[in-house]
């Protein structure tokens, strides 16, 4: 049943007898009559009935082969959030364990006002829902299905909020799906969210596959009966099946290797299903006699499994015509995982489900929710999206015990994933008896061996050198203690001074009746927090003194310095900075951030430097991860609601595009940029004579996002372009 196919409970319920023959099946009947009784009258954006959307998210899990207290989590997972029923109500109806699979999967309302942000309300929303998946991960299987189905009928909403659910499901759910092991639903979020995020890249991708349809249609029957012949000839029965790469997942290898579509020859790949782990390898050894296998390219996932458990073995040989191609061979169990993932080991006893907590695909999730805790809503969703990416790299201690690690991980992440005390001490390494840097990326098979220190200490710089979530948390509690007693004592000096000024000394003031309502007055408990929050600068030493020293009443301006945030000289960025305000407190200074240059429009945060004032990043700046380790130096900035006009709102933006390398494609670039109002204040060119194609590195004038957007978006349709993208996070501030 294809995915726009209508689904009927009659469907549900045959496709769950065919796995679990002493299914529940008036579990299933009810809860199918209580949605349609209770979602009566609701109509989704596209008009179809609501009920459409809880029977294919039913029909999704199904399909996954769960069991029917999953799919009756699934027919009304809506049902507290959309409409009167009550968590009491359910209970009665339907027990205990479908009623906490459905409140798991229920959002507090972004209007609730322990949360005074959306950011909150969001973080706040994962947070329950990744701890309920900890003890029972259906409720994270069903939040998948769910958002499957709203990612195949996103059409029917604005293109903004297109564009904010696609990038959300891209950095979040997709990753969860790959964690998981769910490769299907992974490929199809991803797929589904490309056509959103970069609707023209998506469209030549699929424009030019299907211009070479036919020809690899042929190219792959012929390799397919060469495949089936080998394996028939030594006595092996192996299924083979063909497949096009995910267009995302060609996208993504695009832009990497900076080609087109016409250069890529693997986007078909075969898939050779056998009967045990035994005809795996002989497999493997056969297509590797018969076509020479790509030096690299061999991947055995089958010795050791990705920590998702997918197991397969992966190689790439040079077909006809020197083309290479990919093949994966596995068993049919391993298919099924590969698929299904955690889905198709989740077993169930009589009376309920087992905990999942022990399994190693969710295990990770205790770690980050653990490393986590006291984080800013930021902090958790960046630590989330982090760790998010699957582990690619195998590394062993001296002892031999391997552990899996993401791509970009260093040996420090190697330190720290040893012991918290073993990554603050860390000076580096032998690697395979080789000293190196903390700074090396580890590789697969690297046997590391960590050296410490007692004079070694972590500092800000080492946020930049690791690649998971566990380090980077670690490094960032240690600074923030080191930040808070440094801000404590430069806070005290700073108000002792200005004490001294009113005449006045600090031990006389501290615990005074003055004190206590100035802390009261700013929402801090102790005197340590004013201390730190001086000398974090989001208070001024002389405001404070006035209000502690006992004598005459500071005057209202001595009180309120000049409101909203004065303008710093920033360079590029000071034509824009005058359209940037400070909320809360005032007097600050502000700059422009040069790694990223935010463009009037774009969603911003400011970040308290000392000395400097307020640094504004574009939220979007890979810095702000790094540089926002401590809540207390990040401040609320907004654009001011009116700015004059002309060229005092205008940004230098610079941009980064890969073409083909033609002739003229220099002049149809300037051509774009400036029918859009814009012009090119410097250019870059270079060329790669060896895959043909050139890059530019251009920076252009652009008023506001919108007016970017516009710019990229025709660039982008350049009959030759193969990639625009806006040069971000290149300096730190």
């Amino acid at each position: 049943m294809g995915p726009e196919a209508k689904v009927r409970i009659e469907d549900i319920v045959s496709r769950v007898e065919q796995y679990r023959p002493e299914m529940d099946e008036d579990l299933l009947r009810h809860a199918y009559v209580f949605a349609a009784t209770r979602h009566q009258g609701q109509v989704r954006l596209s008009g179809e009935a609501y009920l459409v959307h809880p029977l294919t998210v039913a029909w999704i899990l199904a399909q996954m082969e769960l069991d029917e207290v999953a799919i009756a989590a699934g027919l009304l997972h809506d049902i507290l959030e959309d409409t009167d029923a009550t968590e009491e109500e359910m209970k009665d109806e339907f027990g205990s364990d479908v009623t906490r699979l459905v409140v798991a999967l229920t959002k507090i309302s972004s209007y609730e006002s322990s949360y005074t942000t959306r950011e909150e309300t969001e973080a706040e929303n994962f947070r329950r829902l990744l701890f309920a998946s900890i003890d029972d991960v259906r409720v994270i299987l069903v939040k998948l299905a769910d958002r499957l189905h709203n990612m195949r009928t996103l059409g029917f909403l604005r293109p903004e909020r297109q564009v904010a659910i696609a990038r959300e499901t891209l950095e979040i759910y997709a990753p969860i799906a790959n964690r998981l092991g769910i490769g299907s639903i992974k490929g199809e979020l991803e797929d589904l969210c490309f056509k959103y995020l970069h609707p023209r890249a998506a469209e030549r991708i699929e424009s030019e596959i299907e211009e070479r349809a036919a020809a690899a249609e042929r190219w792959y029957s012929k390799l397919q009966e060469e495949i089936s012949f080998l394996l028939q000839e030594q006595g092996l029965s192996g299924e083979i099946r063909g497949r096009i790469k995910h267009h995302y997942s060609i996208y993504r290898k695009l832009k990497a290797q900076g080609i087109d579509v016409s250069n890529v020859f693997d986007f078909l790949a075969f898939r050779i299903i056998v009967d045990s782990v035994a005809e795996c390898y002989a497999a493997l050894g056969l297509i590797h006699q018969q076509w020479s296998p790509v030096p690299g390219r061999i991947k055995d996932y089958i010795a050791i499994p990705k920590p998702n458990a997918y197991q397969s073995l992966h190689t790439t040989v040079l077909g006809p015509e020197a083309h290479p191609f990919e093949i994966q061979i596995r068993t049919m169990d391993m298919h099924k995982i590969a698929e299904f993932g955690i889905a198709a080991h989740w077993s169930y006893k009589e009376n309920g489900s087992e905990s999942s907590s022990d399994d190693s695909r969710i295990s990770w999730l205790r770690s980050l929710l653990d490393n986590s805790r006291g984080s800013s809503p930021r902090e958790f969703l960046d630590s989330l999206k982090v760790d998010l990416y699957p582990d690619e790299v195998y590394a062993f201690t001296p002892k031999g015990d391997v552990l899996s690690f993401p791509r970009e991980a260093t040996i420090l992440d190697f330190a720290y994933r040893i012991h918290t005390e073993v990554g603050h001490h860390c000076v580096g390494g032998r690697v395979n008896g080789r000293w190196v840097p903390l700074k090396t990326p580890l590789k697969n098979g690297d046997i590391v061996d960590i050296s410490t220190s007692n004079q070694q200490s972590p500092h800000h710089d080492w946020l930049s050198l690791v690649g998971t979530n566990k380090a980077r948390s670690k490094i960032r509690s240690f600074l923030k203690r080191e930040e808070k007693v440094r801000a404590v004592e430069i806070g005290r000096k700073l108000l002792e001074k200005e004490v001294r000024r009113q005449g006045a000394g600090l031990k006389r003031v501290l615990g005074s009746d003055e004190m206590k309502a100035a802390l009261t007055g700013h929402g801090l408990s102790r005197e340590e927090d004013l201390f730190a929050a001086l000398g974090f600068g989001r208070l001024s030493a002389q405001v404070i003194a006035l209000q502690i020293v006992p004598g005459e009443e500071p005057t209202e301006d001595e009180l309120q310095p000049p409101d909203k945030g004065r303008v710093a000289s920033s360079g590029a960025g000071e034509s824009i900075s005058g359209a940037l305000e400070v909320t809360g407190d005032s007097g600050f200074l502000v700059y422009v951030a040069q790694c990223c240059t935010p463009v009037r429009g774009e969603d911003i945060v400011g970040y308290v430097t000392r000395g400097k004032g307020v640094a504004v990043h574009a939220r979007s700046c890979p810095n702000v991860k790094n540089l926002l380790y401590h809540p207390e130096r990040e401040i609320e900035v907004c654009w001011a609601a009116s700015v004059g006009s002309g060229d005092r709102a205008r940004s230098h933006v610079e941009l980064d595009m890969v073409f083909r390398d033609s002739s003229g494609m220099l002049t149809s670039i300037s051509h774009t940029v400036t029918a859009e109002g814009s012009d090119i204040v410097s250019c870059q060119l270079r060329t790669d004579t060896e895959r043909e194609t050139g890059c530019a590195s251009v920076t252009v004038v652009v008023k506001d996002a919108d007016h970017l957007k516009r710019i990229m978006d025709h660039l982008d349709t350049l009959k030759g372009m193969i990639g625009v993208e806006r040069r971000i996070g290149r300096s730190r501030t």
